[in-house]
């Protein structure tokens, strides 16, 4: 995953011959692009590999465009690769076994907002952001954020999460339905619109984080939340790591109903300050948000209070309007790119794991003492509220040897959150670099089961392939 790494060789590249591509652009015009600025576009993430372009690209406008592509390209064994907003950071969108990227930002109409049922139902394409400000008066929102505005399709396909998880829960939790089309080219609705259903088996879930392996998500419906009376901010600083987790899952257990809870460690503040020109005190700090009435607010900021004066924590600085709330949480927001100019001219090796909330300040101290010994410089933060922390791993992209010693301290964090029960991936999702955890993680028979579901809805392994289940079996990158 380091830069300029050339993606694991796979199966033999499958291109689409002339004819298809004569086919695509008689049918979609100057909609289907072979440009190679376009291709290598459709071939780059937000991981640090080397792009692995396309052979074409084709822009479609609804499920049944989406349906004719896959049609087209089934007849000759061609590779279908779905692009959202080319967010993801784990390899998920390179094609490297060629093939054709069908790209759906073009498909953003949000086609219904049902307040009465609390959904909304929008094309693949539709932005966070842009269902969001398609919901401003309504007195409802979209809840998952994983930080870049990525689209509903993509985050359904990689099971998305962010900083409101510990309220509202992942994207598994706010789905409804989807529409998806099969690798036969038909187009299926996964559910009703029902808030619940005893019929048959969980189709809806069976895509949710199945990185497009399995079919092409074009439509979702997804659930809303009612926008809270009030909300209020507050930063807290700690003496260590351990108190501020310890902080987040006794408030939890004690039965706050925390809106969000953030950490970030003292060298994560020191990139901060730096990048913001802001004077945070430079210990581990928790970032916390209540949301709910004034008086349950009161009663949730008094009791969290308590709790983190016991553990040492600090004064705490507080905000109730909307701007200071924003003041508050953006040394938080901008945190990834603060922690970039740590070292100039690096590269990010960007890892997460999750582990359970009763092993969550173990592991991380664990952590930050396997960087200290191999001396790696990596902020750590993340979404302590449910267990999951990320890992900035800065390296030069021209020395083997600090990209070796990063990739091996991915191994040993993910390792490190198996032993303690917990997730190679929380967020990230497995793409190309973390195939070769699944079987730690769930067994042979579990990988397995999964590379038969594969078998079963994708025979000629046309979506997405050499991705989560390889058809020939995960491999080191």
């Amino acid at each position: 995953m380091l830069a300029e790494l050339s993606p694991p060789a796979r199966a033999q590249r499958r291109a689409p011959s002339p004819d298809l591509i004569a086919r695509l652009r008689q049918h979609f015009g100057e909609r289907c692009s072979t440009s190679q600025a376009v291709l290598l576009q459709h071939g780059t993430d937000e991981s640090a590999y080397a792009p692995q372009p396309p052979d074409a690209v084709v822009y479609v406008h609804s499920s049944e465009e989406t349906a004719f592509v896959v049609q087209a390209c089934a007849r000759e064994r061609v590779p279908l690769i779905g692009f959202g907003v080319g967010s993801s950071v784990e390899g998920h969108l390179l094609a490297v076994e060629g093939g054709v990227c069908v790209d759906f930002s073009q498909m953003n109409q949000v086609l219904a907002i049902r307040p009465g049922d609390l959904t909304a139902t929008v094309q693949a394409g539709v932005t966070r952001g842009q269902l969001n400000a398609a919901l401003a008066g309504t007195g409802f929102f979209f809840s998952v954020d994983p930080g870049a505005d990525a689209s509903i399709g993509g985050m359904v396909a990689t099971a998305a999460s962010g900083t409101n998880t510990v309220r509202y829960g992942t994207m598994r939790d706010n789905l409804v339905n989807l529409t998806v089309v099969t690798a036969s080219g038909e187009v299926v609705r996964t559910a009703s619109r029902a808030r619940k259903s005893a019929a048959g088996y969980n189709l809806t879930q069976l895509y949710c984080g199945s990185e497009g392996t399995l079919g092409l998500i074009t439509e979702a419906t997804v659930r809303l939340h009612p926008h809270p009376e009030a909300c209020a901010a507050a930063v807290v600083h700690f003496p260590s790591v351990r108190a501020a987790v310890d902080c987040v899952i006794e408030s939890i257990q004690m039965g706050v109903p925390l809106a969000r809870a953030e950490m970030l460690d003292a060298l994560t503040l020191c990139a901060v300050n730096a990048h913001s020109r802001t004077t945070l005190s430079e210990h581990p700090t928790l970032f916390l948000e209540f949301s709910g009435s004034q008086a349950q607010i009161a009663e949730q900021s008094d009791t969290v209070r308590e709790i983190a004066a016991s553990h040492g924590g600090g004064d705490f600085a507080w905000a109730h309007l909307p701007e200071e709330r924003s003041r508050l949480w953006t040394p938080r927001h901008h945190a990834y790119f603060a922690c970039l100019q740590l070292k100039p001219g690096s590269r990010s090796l960007t890892t997460d794991a999750c582990v359970p909330l009763s092993a969550l300040a173990q592991c991380i101290e664990e952590t930050q003492a396997d960087l200290a010994e191999h001396g790696l410089l990596a902020p750590v933060f993340g979404h302590v509220g449910d267990g999951n922390f990320h890992c900035l791993v800065l390296v030069d992209p021209d020395s083997a040897t600090e990209n070796a010693a990063a990739e091996a301290f991915s191994q040993r964090l993910v390792q490190r959150a198996l032993r303690h029960g917990g997730t190679c991936t929380g967020e990230h999702g497995v793409g190309l670099h973390k195939q070769h955890y699944l079987a730690e993680e769930h067994g042979a028979e579990g990988v397995a089961l999964m590379r038969a579901v594969k078998q079963a809805l994708d025979p000629h392994n046309l979506f997405n392939p050499g991705k989560v289940v390889a058809a020939a079996g995960p491999q080191h990158p």
